[in-house]
């Protein structure tokens, strides 16, 4: 795993499909009964309102908490695990028949289940949350329960390919002789065997997992209002990820123009021709200055319009010097002028060639400038989104059209040949 450097200036390598996720996998959370998610370079899901979509960003939130500890925490802060289980029948088919949705003796547990997969040879997880089990002299008997976890090489779990799992309090690793151990650690039920085995020599595997997912970013906007974080002059200082509110903003650009990179002051161009962006210090607070052609003056954090102070925190989030293995944005168009679309989604594109970019959006003018900007990046002949791939492949761009019904979301044109292969095992 890279590491966060202190004060050397870095250079973020292009990924290789061997970094990469192949498969998400989501059961049984919110609407989304059962999705796999074949994942790209740049993963674009759309769809319309109310279709699934903040479900699938939401769940690969959840996931990166695996890496932190934090899964169960998540999960309350969404009003806990019975308000984000799937609320339909374990099976739709009688409905789809015609017959009155019902519900029906479970042959499985009530579970919500999460899971990423690697490409061939490379690490993948999952974890299974339940319903805790009643006990007396606790008031945390709403809290889920991570009943099982698994570490496995390769896109889908087999036995031969499991590398450390767990179910209730015990945790199992493989041995070089294709044996199992069990390890002295008892993982409680609130807590990830990914935080509580933290050897990197006798237990390389999930240390591995809890290091990528523990790099994970999310991006659900950004505040430009009057009072917004990024508005205020702030101290500076090195700033490998700009913060969720966006309150490090110009120390994250000073950092980024620092490392050498000339990304920032071209996608700043690309945006608002014959424009310079800089970062004043003064006894020690960052701000920006903006340059226009025109202006006799320029323009500090504090003036700049809302799309445009967005599209600068964009810019931070995406040009940073040290990528994590996933980044994540939730609808980046939002208050953006159309004039600024096209520069973002070739700033989103030339990113997804340093980390994994999953996009969330509903609007069509951003997909259709995302699959122009990957084209062109890529030198491809043909619209990306009209190529066929394995679902076993990274692709430079995935795009998930979600749909819904019976308040079921399912991806949109997925059958038996385009549905990755995925195993989540038993209990």
């Amino acid at each position: 795993m890279r590491a966060y450097p202190s004060d050397r200036r870095v250079s973020a390598p292009t990924l290789t499909v061997g970094d990469m996720y192949a498969t998400v996998a989501i059961s049984g959370y919110r609407s989304l009964r059962d999705v796999l998610l074949p994942m790209g370079r740049l993963t674009v899901v759309t769809g319309a309102n109310g279709s699934g979509k903040s479900s699938v960003y939401r769940a690969l939130r959840l996931l990166g908490s695996c890496g932190q500890g934090a899964v169960v925490r998540a999960l309350a802060a969404e009003g806990g695990l019975e308000s984000a289980l799937w609320a339909g029948p374990e099976s739709l088919t009688q409905a789809r028949r015609g017959h009155e949705v019902q519900g029906t003796m479970r042959s499985g547990p009530v579970a919500i289940r999460l899971g990423v997969g690697g490409t061939d040879g490379e690490l993948s997880y999952l974890t299974d949350l339940g319903i805790p089990v009643q006990s007396e002299g606790t008031l945390f008997n709403r809290d889920p329960e991570i009943k099982r976890e698994a570490v496995w090489r390769g896109p889908v779990m087999r036995p031969a390919t499991l590398t450390a799992r767990r179910k209730h309090s015990r945790v199992e690793v493989r041995q070089d002789g294709g044996g199992w151990e069990p390890t002295a650690v008892r993982v409680p039920p609130w807590s990830s065997m990914l935080t509580e085995l933290v050897d990197p020599l006798a237990v390389p595997e999930p240390w591995a997992v809890r290091e990528a997912l523990g790099t994970w970013r999310f991006y659900d906007g950004f505040r430009v209002d009057a009072g917004a974080p990024a508005r205020r002059p702030h101290v500076g200082t090195r700033t490998w990820a700009v913060a969720e509110d966006g309150s490090d903003l110009a120390a994250a650009l000073q950092t980024i123009r620092e490392d050498s990179r000339a990304e920032l002051d071209a996608a700043v161009a690309d945006a608002f021709d014959g424009a310079r962006l800089e970062v004043v210090a003064s006894d020690g607070l960052f701000d920006l200055a903006l340059h226009q052609p025109g202006m006799l003056r320029p323009l500090r954090s504090a003036e700049l319009s809302d799309g445009t102070l967005r599209y600068l925190l964009w810019l931070a989030a995406l040009l940073t010097p040290v990528p994590p293995r996933l980044l994540a944005l939730n609808e980046p168009e939002t208050s953006l002028h159309p004039s600024l679309v096209p520069p973002l989604a070739r700033s989103i594109a030339a990113a997804s060639r340093r980390t994994q970019v999953v996009v969330v959006t509903h609007a069509q003018h951003l997909v259709d400038a995302l699959a122009d900007a990957v084209r062109d990046l890529c030198g491809l002949d043909d619209d990306p989104r009209e190529v066929e791939h394995d679902p076993g492949t990274v692709a430079d761009l995935r795009l998930h059209t979600l749909e819904k019904d019976l308040g079921e979301t399912f991806v949109a044109g997925q059958g038996l040949l385009s549905t990755p292969s995925w195993e989540w095992g038993r209990r």
